[in-house]
């Protein structure tokens, strides 16, 4: 990490006190500005449809952008202190609850079909961006926003009444 960030131990120990909260800043600094983009793509003023849609496409665009960080994240989270995994487990929650009000809401209205129970929807989608980084490739056949259109799609199909 030091050498790829062209400083010394010393230095980046100024901005992080341990290798924990570098970790957790590495997984904090990407779920940052996806929370910011699911809330506001769970803001507009857009059908449930196309909201949803959109927050399905762009978390895994933004997952993939970040594939290498999302790499380091998962691969090492099994070494973040209880404390840390337990910050990092409440931030994931609440995005995922923001998505599956979403889900939800649809499925209140009538627009997706109740067969599946949310908490599944959700999980299902996020099993798929979590193992992005096992199979994506940057050089693949696919553009992110490619894949980002697959299972977003997906989803929506899942949820067809």
């Amino acid at each position: 990490i030091v050498e790829a960030a062209g400083v010394t131990k010393g230095a980046l120990y100024h901005y992080f006190g341990s290798k924990d909260d570098l970790l957790h800043e590495v997984y904090a600094r990407v779920l940052r500005v996806q929370q910011e983009r699911l809330d506001a793509f769970a803001g507009a003023d857009e059908p449930i449809e196309k909201r949803l849609r959109g927050a399905a496409a762009d978390v895994v665009v933004t997952t993939i952008e970040n594939l290498d960080d999302a790499m380091i994240f998962f691969r090492s989270m099994h070494h973040l202190s209880p404390e840390k995994n337990k910050q990092v487990r409440a931030e994931r929650r609440r995005y995922h609850e923001r998505f599956r009000a979403l889900v939800e809401e649809g499925q209140e209205s009538g627009v997706f079909s109740k067969a599946t129970p949310a908490d599944l929807v959700v999980d299902y989608h996020f099993g798929s961006v979590h193992h992005l980084s096992t199979w994506y490739r940057p050089d693949g056949p696919m553009t992110p926003q490619q894949v980002a259109d697959h299972l977003a799609d997906l989803l929506l199909r899942a949820l067809r009444p």
